[in-house]
């Protein structure tokens, strides 16, 4: 898919956030979704939610998985000025949007390893929460940079907690992982990743694979 031939320019992050991305590695953007939309994020979450076997790829069992790349409320979100400002600042240059998926754990499961999602890579990951957030019900947790000493370390983690609205952006290279969905309580929510301009061409190799249906054409420039 070909770029577009003028990147949208993204605004700057707070001073305050952007020193607390820099060191901590994530920043918690809090009620960034407009209260107006979540509704209809839930919505259409629940309507593209598929099994497992019905992805290109094989997904890990004990999640919903929704393909919700083509929902406009879904796409708006992607584009919401805080996150495309946070995205920008770790980037330093022209970016874009790679994927975007809904994923839930089902009651008792969800729980993940510590994990990097792109070890080594200049990308940004960001999960936006459609529900309330906590320790019972699967929240993600962190390891923030300072305590990160290259295993991975339970100890250092941090377990998120929050309100539907809110959006984690991090480090793709920063450990974290989901929390067990004890209480069976509802924890939708969408991933999303941004990659450097240079990395188009691999991955538009791969949207088939990757069940990327939507145009993500534009690029973005901090």
């Amino acid at each position: 898919m070909s770029i577009a031939s003028t990147p949208t320019k993204v605004g700057s992050l707070a001073a305050d956030q952007a020193a607390l991305l820099q060191r901590e590695g994530y920043l918690l953007l809090r009620g960034a979704v407009p209260e107006a939309w979540r509704g209809p994020l839930r919505e259409a979450f629940d309507a593209a939610v598929s099994a497992g076997d019905q992805w290109t790829a094989p997904k890990a069992p004990g999640w919903r998985h929704a393909l919700v790349d083509l929902d406009p409320t879904v796409l708006w979100t992607c584009r919401l000025a805080p996150l495309l400002a946070a995205a920008g600042h770790m980037l330093g240059g022209p970016f874009f949007l790679s994927q975007v998926e809904g994923r839930e754990p089902l009651p008792g499961f969800g729980h993940q390893p510590l994990h990097r999602d792109g070890a080594g890579l200049r990308a940004v990951s960001a999960i936006v929460f459609l529900d309330d957030y906590g320790p019972a019900n699967g929240a993600t947790r962190v390891v923030p940079r300072p305590l990160d000493h290259g295993e991975p370390d339970e100890a250092a983690s941090l377990t998120l907690a929050g309100e539907a609205g809110d959006i984690l952006v991090f480090d793709a290279d920063l450990l974290h992982g989901a929390t067990r969905n004890a209480a069976g309580a509802r924890r939708r929510s969408l991933l999303l990743n941004f990659l450097p301009e240079a990395a188009r061409a691999a991955e538009d190799a791969y949207r088939a694979v990757r069940d990327v249906r939507m145009d993500n054409s534009e690029a973005f420039a901090p």
